[in-house]
């Protein structure tokens, strides 16, 4: 299998995201010499305005198909993490704290009881990384859906000197790899379709390993890494960055192909040596769905969920300062900026060389 006989083809994802992304600039001139003139990235993490001496930022992501999986096992306490890691790991990619989340949910018919589990998950989140939730909106949308979708926008804010953009990224530079939970809110899709493939309609129900089902693991949610950024690296709004960063990259759909250039210049590339080892459940989902090793980098983290990129000089600080404020993230360094426009990657299922 692979992620497009699954349902989602990247390629075509690309190509909308970048149609989106054309008709949107189309927009920028009515604010020009405006304040929240836009800054035009072509392959950010998240849309910036200029407020004059900072940035405010925008980005909008869900929780996917991880809901879906949620409704078969009637478990909803995990989705607001993985929504907040979704949005507020995209802000602090260019340094940018994120200062408050709204939410939508589509549904066929309102429970009020999910409702309030899905919501009672997100408060905690954002409570724990210093968001408000000012609002939201639940629309009930009858046979518009049949499932429920779970959005979110976040509103961000960077001083202009420390906006990430990539620019001073150079040969030799370290890639610092950041562990992530077993999959983030991306990719969804393929081991869902993997299971059912082997395990029937109920597979949720399988026990996977001691005790715990493919569904329960599955729900594991996403490491949320923007307040951890931000108190050891990189510093709230008004305080000045501990370590200077040249590059951040949250590796969600696409894998790390689809996001590594996105922060990369692109006469350079990247090689990367010492990667996390996946989740033991995502092994198991590449054997049982027979998944190349490229596909797997392609579709999911794999291990490592977030890459910071810096000076050699700073590398071993940052990842014992990191490490120190929180040793499930295994901060170490995975790779390095290399001068040939490639992706060259040691595969942590088989040890395979991929040339990407």
């Amino acid at each position: 299998m692979d992620y497009k006989t699954a349902g989602v083809d990247i390629d075509k994802g690309d190509l909308a995201s970048k149609f989106a992304y054309q008709n949107a600039k189309k927009t920028f001139f009515t604010r020009k010499n405006k304040i929240g003139q836009p800054v035009t990235l072509e392959e950010g993490f998240s849309g910036v305005l200029d407020f004059g001496n900072f940035f405010l930022l925008q980005n909008d992501d869900g929780v996917g198909t991880k809901s879906e999986i949620a409704e078969k096992c009637q478990k909803f306490d995990t989705l607001g993490q993985d929504l907040v890691a979704m949005v507020a790991d995209d802000a602090v990619c260019v340094g940018a704290e994120t200062v408050s989340i709204t939410n939508t949910f589509d549904v066929p018919k309102v429970d009020p009881e999910i409702i309030k589990k899905c919501t009672e998950s997100l408060s905690l989140s954002c409570i724990a990384e210093k968001i408000v939730v000012p609002g939201g909106e639940i629309a009930e949308l009858g046979d518009a859906v049949n499932k429920m979708i779970w959005n979110a926008t976040a509103v961000a804010v960077v001083k202009k000197e420390k906006f990430i953009t990539g620019q001073k990224i150079s040969v030799n530079d370290d890639i610092i790899g950041l562990k992530g939970n077993v999959l983030r809110s991306n990719g969804i899709t393929l081991a869902r379709k993997i299971c059912e493939k082997n395990f029937g309609n109920d597979w949720h129900k399988k026990i996977w390993k001691d005790n715990t089902t493919w569904g329960e693991i599955l729900l594991t949610p996403s490491k949320i890494f923007h307040r951890l950024l931000l108190d050891n690296i990189l510093g709230d709004f008004e305080q000045k960055s501990f370590f200077e960063i040249k590059g951040i990259v949250h590796i969600t759909g696409g894998g790390i192909p689809g996001n590594i250039f996105r922060i990369v210049p692109p006469n350079l590339g990247v090689n990367f040596f010492d990667l996390h080892s996946p989740h033991d459940a995502v092994k198991n989902l590449k054997k049982l769905g027979n998944i190349d090793d490229e596909e797997c980098y392609r579709t999911w983290h794999c291990g490592t969920a977030m890459m910071l990129i810096c000076d050699p000089k700073f590398s071993d600080k940052i990842c014992q300062k990191l490490n120190k404020a929180d040793s499930t993230i295994e901060a170490k360094k995975v790779g390095k900026i290399t001068d040939e426009k490639k992706i060259e990657m040691q595969s942590q299922f088989s040890e395979k060389i991929l040339i990407i």
